[in-house]
């Protein structure tokens, strides 16, 4: 394609947010610091991350999600970088699976609010797809200073052991090793796994360890006597057996998941994957630095598809919506785009893309019923700014025909992954399968921004609000103090629609380089196809 100016300028501001992106994931990764994790090694033990690294198949790709969790909370007690927790989905042996690791550099692997949260959302991630599940148990429990948001409420801390039960009813194969500390209630989750294993002389078990028990009966016993290897592998029968370090515990697994029998398909369809022919590097300069400038959304979907291809689906109706068949690493999608250039409709007048309109939402529709009766899943690239308002689209029934669309979205019983490329504003957000219509996987580029609406249109909003406010109180701004109330407000709502505040409240998995978008698709359908098409996996039985 032709290189202009406009096109210079987006990629260099693209790039510099994919240098910060980078620079940040780095920051996580240190987990609670080299300091930390140089004591870690001390005791013998991986980090989380080695531990991953080291029982992942080599050479394949490890699906990181949640890596921003907590992402600038908890600072009045130092801050939780990842949540104390890595998850994601990776391959152990050719078997896909999830994996749950506690960082026990970060508070000891102790449970934050957003801990348990995380690893609700790997459980839920198993269940969906029917995916084994690993845990590397390393945690000194429940963060006693927040215990009242973590501990008791439906969606907190007990929620995984509940999920841990319905997952053995399911078939859905829980390994769990032991390699530090696993106390309290946080010793039921190895032991309702199918196998518990534990790590000579590192890993410990109990309800209550030795300080506590000192405390309540008044016995003196030290925690190796009370709940380590040899004690549960020898005496109590807990654990089923010890290894001498951390490295033979994970063979232990390898060995395990390498005799594992195959498993039912869902059965979407997969050709030999082909790399676009259009260069997807050129996405940076497509996509625009000013996020209300227009571009073709097409551009962008044939720098994401196997050889460029992609099969419109009314093409010249409902020109805001982008609706199409096409395959993605080799498997065979139906994609759902809001398209931002400025069109025209039938009718003549002028509309500019971003918006949804009835026409829109109505081929979305019919164009996600197809694909649900074809076994398609579903890809939807956001870039929304809502619905369309206003006494014409109102009595043209824009209500009735967005909710149409969200109908067939939310009841589509094919897996849908979600990409939230720019805006994503208020019901759009809904439409196009927010985090509330039970995307497979949901991750941001750089450049997303998820809120009720605009920055602009927010804080002049309540900018008016403020001064219908102070004139009830017979009170005047003036121009100064409405111009510093603004940006105050500005200032304010824009911290919330950055990606980073999106990804550390796990409303997104995590953000991307747009040029990981395609393993992040396919990874998510190589994973929905362990679990064939059903109304379970339309999400009506819930995690």
């Amino acid at each position: 394609m032709a290189i202009d100016l406009e096109f210079n300028k987006n990629e260099d501001a693209y790039k510099q947010l994919c240098y910060q992106l980078k620079t940040s994931l780095d920051k996580v990764k240190l987990g609670g610091g080299e300091k930390k994790i140089a004591k870690h090694h001390e005791k013998g033990k991986l980090t989380a991350r080695e531990r991953i690294a080291y029982l992942t198949d080599e050479g394949s790709d490890f699906l990181e999600i949640g890596a921003f969790a907590a992402d600038g909370m908890y600072e009045d007690f130092g801050g939780c970088p990842s949540a104390g927790v890595v998850t994601g989905i990776g391959w152990v042996e050719g078997r896909q699976c999830v994996i749950v690791a506690n960082d026990a550099t970060v508070k000891a692997g102790a449970w934050f609010p957003l801990t348990a949260k995380k690893n609700l959302r790997a459980q839920e991630i198993s269940i969906e797809n029917r995916l084994p599940i690993i845990y590397l148990v390393d945690s000194a429990g429940v963060f006693l200073p927040m215990q009242d948001e973590i501990f008791p409420d439906k969606e907190h801390f007990g929620r995984q052991f509940r999920n841990n039960a319905r997952m053995s009813s399911m078939g859905i194969i829980q390994m769990a090793a032991i390699m530090g500390s696993c106390v309290a209630g946080g010793a039921y989750l190895p032991i309702m796994s199918d196998e518990a294993m534990i790590v000579d002389k590192t890993g410990s078990i109990f309800l209550a360890g030795s300080y506590l028990v000192r405390a309540a009966i008044g016995e003196n016993i030290d925690n190796e006597t009370l709940g380590g290897a040899t004690t549960h592998c020898e005496i109590s029968g807990v654990t089923d057996n010890k290894y001498d370090n951390d490295e033979d515990c994970l063979d232990a697994i390898r060995g395990i998941f390498d005799k594992i029998g195959d498993f039912e398909k869902a059965g979407f369809n997969r050709a030999e994957p082909a790399p676009p022919k259009k260069d997807v590097n050129e996405i940076y300069g497509i996509f625009p630095k000013d996020r209300v400038k227009p571009y073709d959304t097409l551009e962008i979907i044939e720098r994401l598809v196997d050889n460029s291809e992609f099969d419109q689906y009314k093409a010249r109706y409902g020109q805001t919506i982008v609706c199409g068949a096409a395959r993605i690493d080799g498997w065979a999608v139906g994609i759902v785009a809001n398209q931002r250039k400025i069109v025209k409709s039938g009718k003549g007048e002028m509309q500019m893309g971003g918006v949804i309109y009835s026409d829109s939402a109505d081929k979305a529709a019919r164009f996600i019923m197809n694909c649900n009766q074809r076994k398609m899943p579903l890809v939807f690239l956001q870039d929304v700014s809502g619905f369309m308002v206003g006494s014409k689209a109102e009595h043209g029934g824009i209500i009735k025909d967005g909710a149409k669309m969200v109908n067939a979205m939310a009841n589509s019983t094919v897996p849908k992954f979600t990409i939230i490329m720019g805006n994503s504003y208020g019901a759009g957000n809904y439409a196009m399968c927010g985090k509330a219509y039970d995307p497979r996987l949901i991750y941001a580029w750089p450049t997303s921004q998820i809120a009720v609406m605009s920055g602009a249109a927010a804080a002049n909003t309540l900018l008016q609000i403020k001064v219908a406010a102070s004139k009830a109180k017979g009170e005047q701004l003036t121009d100064k103090e409405k111009q510093e109330h603004l940006k105050e407000i500005t200032d304010r709502y824009n911290q919330q629609l950055s990606p980073y505040y999106a990804a550390s409240r796990l409303w997104v998995d995590g953000i991307i380089d747009p040029l990981e978008t395609r393993k992040v698709i396919s990874t998510g359908i190589a994973a929905a196809n362990h679990a064939p098409v059903d109304k379970f996996n339309a999400g009506i039985i819930q995690t």
